[in-house]
């Protein structure tokens, strides 16, 4: 068996970094955009998933969520801080 040097283990990560499976938007059932588009804004278990630790919404290309809910994410967010269910910033 072949040994392999820490370049070729590195391409290998490379390569399978940009192999990743294509993301779905949560919101969108079966790939379709329903009308009206809303993001619960006291759904603060689904707004966490959507920030990361220093409490910023994440991107959409980590996240996979669609441009229209995209906007509608950011909203919610937005609204759950106005009121007190999410924070600004973190907590340390």
């Amino acid at each position: 068996m072949a040994t392999l040097t820490k370049t070729d283990i590195r391409k290998i990560r490379k390569k399978r970094a940009r192999l990743k499976r294509k993301m779905k938007c949560r919101f969108c059932p079966d790939g379709v955009i329903p009308r009206p588009v809303y993001v619960d804004y006291k759904d603060v278990k689904t707004l966490r998933q959507l920030i990361d630790r220093e409490g910023r919404i994440l991107p959409r290309r980590r996240t996979g969520t669609s441009a229209i809910y995209q906007r509608a994410v950011r909203e919610a967010i937005m609204r759950a801080r106005f009121i007190g269910l999410l924070p600004y910033v973190a907590e340390e």
